[in-house]
């Protein structure tokens, strides 16, 4: 039980950068701490304690663990890639046209 607190507060603490933060580079890292604590979360759901590879085999029952929540891990892992791809590629945009990461002067300057 404690480890999905440990979540919980992994995923706070990535929201509080992306909120608070007003560098752009700071709000790109919480956003990926944020989905690293979701991975963490959905891997947490899967584990099964003495578990083992949901291979079937003849003779007996077993305690087998289930590998959904390890292929949507898998496929959260690469779309929060392109996600943070997407997210880096416009800070770089943004800090060429502005010349700087900050959200407060990029807000100011209009144009």
């Amino acid at each position: 039980m404690i480890l999905y607190i440990l979540c919980f507060i992994l995923f706070l603490v990535g929201l509080f950068g992306a909120i608070t933060r007003r560098n752009v580079i700071k709000i790109v890292l919480g956003i990926c701490i944020m989905e690293y604590s979701l991975n963490l979360l959905l891997i947490l759901i899967g584990y099964m304690e003495d578990g083992v590879s949901p291979i079937v085999v003849k003779g007996g029952e077993s305690n087998f663990v289930d590998p959904l929540p390890q292929a949507m891990v898998i496929t959260v892992i690469v779309i929060g890639l392109a996600t943070t791809a997407m997210l880096l590629a416009i800070a770089i945009r943004l800090y060429k046209k502005h010349g700087t990461f900050d959200i407060r002067q990029i807000k100011n300057l209009k144009g």
